[in-house]
């Protein structure tokens, strides 16, 4: 039971909340709209409307009270940190895709952050030449050929869909912290600093993507999909090599 209530405690809050890194990562083409699968169109814009109040209210001024009393270098540390404790995830992930060149990547990163980095507030694996890069079941599952279904948007997870939902259960037990730390009270203080630093980290383009859309409902839906689309395509090509 104390498993179960950690899932359901890694869903309700979750690493960046309401806000997903896929959408603030790069600049896109905004003017093209990606076709998306939304049957349930209705209900996903009631739960934007729910995360987009709970950002505005709750947490937008915890991140800016975050900003108040942190540096920009203290915060690029913890912003370090927190990518730290994903490499776990990026590892196995990697080599579910048959990327096994970049899964040991990620264990080095691992290894030469959590060690040397000092446990990841410095990342010396990026100086070292070994480049972060994100992976989850979601992609994993779309390098295996699954579609990626109808899209959702999650209560405080924010965008995905039938096929990227997965990859939150998946990095829960794949994050060493939730996994072998038993403490609830350290598990939930753990996924609230690590959502805190995520989404301040964010704010400020996901701001700019609010500001420059029409309907910001259909942006993120867009952006979301088409980075989550390239994501998985380009994945699947670097890796035909390795097959």
């Amino acid at each position: 039971m104390k498993k179960l209530y950690r899932v359901i405690a890694m869903l309700g809050l979750g690493l960046g909340l309401m806000v997903n890194p896929a959408l603030a990562q790069e600049e896109q083409d905004f003017a093209v709209e990606a076709e998306v699968y939304d049957p349930f169109e209705s209900f996903n814009r009631g739960v934007f409307i729910f995360n987009e109040a709970v950002g505005k209210y709750i947490f937008t001024p915890l991140a800016t009270g975050y900003r108040a009393v942190t540096t920009p270098a203290i915060r690029g540390g913890l912003l370090n940190a927190a990518e730290n404790t994903l490499e776990p995830v990026n590892m196995v992930n990697a080599f579910l895709q048959g990327d096994f060149d970049h899964g040991m990547v990620s264990f080095w990163r691992f290894i030469l952050n959590s060690t040397v980095g000092i446990v990841g507030i410095h990342d010396v694996a990026e100086t070292a030449g070994l480049e972060r890069r994100r992976e989850d079941f979601g992609q994993t599952l779309g390098v295996w050929g699954v579609s990626e279904g109808p899209y959702l948007v999650l209560p405080l997870l924010g965008p995905s869909n039938f096929r990227d939902v997965w990859r939150w259960p998946t990095g829960y037990y794949l994050d060493p912290v939730t996994t072998f730390v038993d403490d609830s009270a350290t598990v939930w203080a753990y996924i609230g600093a690590l959502a805190l630093v995520e989404y301040e980290s964010l704010m400020d383009p996901m701001n700019d993507l609010r500001a420059a859309s029409i309907d910001p409902y259909a942006t993120f839906r867009s952006v979301y999909t088409q980075q989550r689309q390239a994501k998985i395509r380009n994945d699947h090509d670097e890796r035909k090599g390795n097959w």
